[in-house]
């Protein structure tokens, strides 16, 4: 293809797709996870990131059986890594929180992947370059609109 031609929008989200994928496996592997799971180190994350919730929202949100989201939660249970309280607007459910232990766990591995992040740009880029991508995930936020 020639450089100056515009890429076909399903080569760009293709090329994108891939970027993102390699870029999450990377992200996932940068910190020791004491042995959990992709489907454990997933769970913990969006806790973190969203609070509580009922393992009912954690089975649609991850797109998983309840039954999977179960055998998830049980071992993090184990582990102390989340707990459970009574919902407080209808006592018949339990909210999943993360533990301080689980809060560790999220923290770690956020702090990990963003000092490697800054790193590698400031490493691997220009001025100029870190400038471009900025503008790029800019007009990436457009997708992810609502």
């Amino acid at each position: 293809m020639n450089p100056a031609e515009p890429a076909a929008p399903a080569v760009v989200a293709q090329d994108l797709r891939a970027l993102v994928s390699r870029l999450r496996r990377k992200l996932q592997g940068l910190y020791d996870r004491d042995g959990l799971t992709p489907s454990q180190t997933a769970l913990v994350s969006r806790l973190g990131k969203s609070g509580p919730q009922t393992a009912s929202e954690l089975a649609v949100a991850e797109s998983v059986r309840p039954q999977s989201i179960a055998a998830t939660l049980a071992v993090l249970d184990e582990r102390g890594l989340v707990v459970r309280t009574p919902d407080p607007h209808d006592g018949r459910r339990h909210l999943v929180h993360l533990s301080d232990a689980g809060r560790r766990q999220f923290e770690g591995s956020r702090r990990a992947n963003q000092e490697w992040l800054a790193r590698a740009f400031d490493e691997r880029f220009t001025k100029d370059e870190r400038r471009t991508v900025a503008d790029a995930i800019a007009l990436l936020e457009r997708l992810v609109e609502e």
